[in-house]
């Protein structure tokens, strides 16, 4: 939840301040859609690795296991993004599971030998963070953080 966190809090406090775009505008086939789109930003990739490395940190773990978790929670989020976009799927659209999953799946398999999580763990724990995002979403939504309610 950090590393999903933090780039949409400083989305919030930074506006577009610092928001330089991961695919630096390119577009893709015919559609022309973003590689990416604009919410995928080198700040909110840094702000969740160092993010995530600090929380590891106060959880008692290594801070490298922390970095490890934030950096492919955004390799799981821009994937999404990717495969969005190739969809033809807007900036900001839902697509159910497929924004969640990627993001919740890649981390926990790329620790799941330092945490020792077995395959069973995993799908519960990428299960509790989809519900638990979608509700987070919602809050934040009511509250005006959030674009959307998903």
């Amino acid at each position: 939840m950090v590393a999903n966190g933090l780039p949409i809090l400083l989305n919030v406090w930074l506006r577009d301040r610092a928001a330089w775009s991961i695919d630096a505008g390119i577009r893709l086939g015919r559609n022309g859609n973003p590689l990416f789109g604009t919410h995928k930003t080198w700040r909110g990739l840094l702000a969740a690795v160092i993010g995530t490395a600090a929380a590891a940190v106060v959880l008692g773990l290594p801070a490298a296991t922390g970095a490890m978790v934030g950096l492919w929670a955004m390799v799981g989020d821009v994937l999404s993004s990717f495969l969005k976009r190739r969809l033809d799927r807007g900036v900001g659209d839902q697509a159910m599971g497929l924004d969640q999953i990627p993001e919740s799946l890649l981390p926990l398999l790329a620790v799941r030998g330092q945490l020792g999580l077995g395959f069973g763990e995993i799908a519960i724990l990428v299960a509790l963070f989809l519900l638990l995002e979608l509700w987070l979403s919602r809050m934040l939504y009511t509250w005006n953080i959030r674009e959307h309610p998903w």
